[in-house]
């Protein structure tokens, strides 16, 4: 199923946290925003901040630690998979990041390259748990309050039903989340004709509207390239 969370309050910004970095210094840092947070055992990333953006958040000791376990790569994988504009968040002292533990730095730098060149993800180093916090409130703040985004938790499950995996279709064009994707089923019935639609179709479809209708037609019909 693909699980969706629309912001609750407003005009306040929502981060959905693991419910394992809920115990954290960064967490009780966020919690002096004016912000909804809200936990949940998530399958990738730490800390979600609009339906395109996750954060994968590791200590310098926890990336050494990963990089040696290869954790790190199945992690960016999946989260890679899960979401359109992922990225990692390092916190610590950089000057450390060679010295944390009796790894060759060519294996550090192997993975750094990794990351940034195969997986294409984006690294934020922050210095402590606050900083860390700030940067994160600043990510969900820029993605909801000022590109109108919702928060989206996008990730089927491997036991996804053929409906679900409809739905998790749809809800990969532009700003459409879950509830957009099934109007538009239960629309066009079926992910081809919504495929298929004219810009104006897609414009009677309850929450689409003229800008999201241009986006989707302008996606779909774009030559590759």
């Amino acid at each position: 199923m693909v699980k969706s969370q629309k912001i609750l309050d407003a005009g306040k910004v929502q981060i959905v946290v693991d419910h394992r970095e809920s115990k954290n210094h960064v967490f009780r840092n966020l919690r002096e925003f004016d912000v909804l947070l809200v936990r949940k055992q998530l399958k990738t990333g730490d800390y979600i901040c609009s339906d395109r953006v996750c954060v994968e958040r590791k200590t310098i000791s926890d990336f050494i630690q990963s990089i040696i376990d290869q954790r790190i790569f199945k992690q960016v994988s999946e989260i890679s998979d899960c979401f359109e504009k992922p990225l990692m968040i390092l916190e610590g002292n950089p000057d450390l990041l060679f010295l944390e533990r009796n790894v060759h730095p060519n294996m550090i730098r192997g993975a750094l390259a990794s990351l940034a060149i195969d997986y294409k993800i984006p690294i934020i180093w922050t210095r402590n748990a606050k900083e860390t916090a700030n940067q994160i409130y600043w990510i969900a703040y820029r993605e909801q309050a000022k590109k109108k985004r919702g928060v989206a938790i996008r990730c089927p499950r491997k036991s996804a039903s053929t409906r679900d995996r409809q739905e998790f279709l749809i809800a990969g064009l532009p700003h459409i989340n879950t509830k957009l994707s099934r109007n538009l089923l239960k629309k066009f019935k079926t992910p081809k004709r919504v495929f298929s639609a004219k810009e104006d179709k897609l414009m009677k479809v309850e929450g689409i509207g003229k800008e999201k209708a241009k986006r989707i037609w302008d996606l779909l019909n774009k030559e590759y390239g």
